[in-house]
């Protein structure tokens, strides 16, 4: 769950620039030049105390604590359109937005009327038709990318949740997107929170300038607990309703542990880095999940070896088991000829949570109080480095970075009618899961 801090002590944390000198010449070009202008995108009706409006797709626990984060995080917004596949769901995140709003004075802010709320497959659709400017992208990551495309196409500023996609298909139409989000000036901020923690800002910056010299190798660990929305399904539920309330145990929805939350620390690396691995040799399995339908398809554990391009590599451990096995370890390790770091040691601590910290810098991007901000592409190609590896534990091959961004692989359904059969594909078998 999100921190919260009063939003007098906000100290927006600044943005340090990736040097990834592979990517084409003219995303390059316009990342450049980006990174030197103060950008006053058109969609900004004014300066001073013009309000801004935002809107949120995907009503759960994480898009609740977005709204308040935006809240918090400036005084110039307010909330006025939400969408959901679920009813109960958009009303639900309504109630507890307005109930935490109140007791932080901020009720006055939350501003959605009956006729911009939203239900069913096309809710992202009818938010994006409002004219707010902001829309909050925080469905489960199997939507992201058709939602991130739309937005984009849409002319909105967007705060999107990570990761950006679930499959490679639609991670690469993410990358065209952030492109095209340059283009227009339109500003993204990702929910890789890490990038606007100030320990974390202030150590990279460090670690990129030498302090421990040059960078030999890497780790980056999510040793955690299970997450499972849904223990039981309601046989009253169609397959499309039971997979989407308990989405988290299913490929095509969540992805996998490796690609929804371990992405936060192996994004950590490459941020470090500069640039994304060129290959990745995974192993994994399903130790403790039962084979019963509601723990749906995905691994537990997924140990990786990726390659930078300049030969270094970085180890990767994920798993989610049981908490009464009392081991956790949510951490990175980076170690250089001079000595080694943990990527937060060389940095102060600021008094805002980095969930409030990156939606004010989000909003003084918009409103070109700052140096423009789109950290899409950055989380994308985070996004592909972790789908890279759960492939690779999948089918037990090596998998590369062009390998990947040739792949064909496209998880969405066809059908998520509420009469589809969705049949939920077996627990993937190296030797038996093919790659495409």
């Amino acid at each position: 769950m999100n921190e919260t801090s009063s939003s007098s002590s906000i100290v927006a944390a600044k943005a340090i620039p990736s040097r990834r000198s592979f990517l084409g010449a003219a995303s390059s070009a316009g990342a450049a030049a980006s990174a030197f202008m103060i950008i006053k995108p058109q969609l900004v009706r004014g300066q001073g105390k013009e309000r801004l409006k935002a809107g949120l797709v995907g009503c759960g626990g994480r898009g609740t604590g977005a709204m308040m984060d935006l809240l918090q995080g400036t005084e110039n917004v307010d909330i006025t359109a939400m969408g959901d596949m679920f009813e109960d769901r958009l009303e639900g995140s309504l109630r507890t937005v307005r109930e935490r709003a109140e007791k932080a004075g901020m009720a006055n802010r939350i501003k959605v009327e009956p006729d911009h709320r939203f239900m069913g497959a096309e809710a992202y659709k009818k938010v994006l038709a409002t004219d707010i400017d902001i829309v909050m992208l925080c469905t489960p990551p199997g939507y992201r990318a058709l939602h991130f495309e739309a937005a984009i196409k849409a002319g909105k500023h967007l705060f999107a949740e990570k990761p950006f996609a679930v499959d490679a298909v639609g991670c690469r139409k993410v990358m065209d997107a952030c492109r095209e989000a340059t283009r227009k000036n339109l500003t993204i901020m990702t929910g890789a929170q890490r990038r606007y923690q100030q320990e974390y800002v202030e150590t990279v910056d460090k670690i990129r300038s030498g302090a421990i010299g040059e960078i030999l190798s890497a780790e980056a660990h999510w040793e955690g607990t299970p997450v499972i929305q849904q223990r039981t399904r309601n046989p009253q539920w169609s397959d499309s309703e039971f997979q989407h309330r308990a989405w988290y145990s299913f490929v095509w929805i969540c992805g996998d542990q490796i690609v929804e939350q371990h992405l936060h620390n192996i994004d950590v690396i490459n941020w470090v880095m500069g640039m994304h691995p060129v290959k990745v040799t995974a192993m994994g399995g399903a130790a403790w999940r039962p084979r019963e339908d509601v723990y749906g398809n995905i691994y537990d554990h997924v140990a990786s070896q990726f390659e930078y391009p300049n030969g270094v590599r970085m180890l990767s451990y994920g798993r989610q088991y049981p908490r009464e096995l009392g081991y956790n370890n949510i951490s990175e390790l980076v170690v250089g000829s001079k000595g080694k770091s943990d990527c937060r040691n060389m940095g102060t601590r600021a008094n805002v949570s980095p969930y409030v910290a990156e939606h004010t810098a989000m909003v003084a991007s918009i409103r070109g109080e700052r140096p423009y901000i789109n950290d899409g592409l950055a989380v994308a190609e985070s996004t592909m480095t972790c789908i890279m590896a759960r492939e690779s534990a999948y089918s037990g091959m090596t998998i590369t970075w062009d390998m990947m961004m040739q792949s064909k692989q496209d998880l969405m359904p066809k059908d998520l009618s509420n009469e589809a059969k969705i049949p939920v594909p077996p627990l993937p078998v190296p030797g038996v899961y093919k790659f495409v």
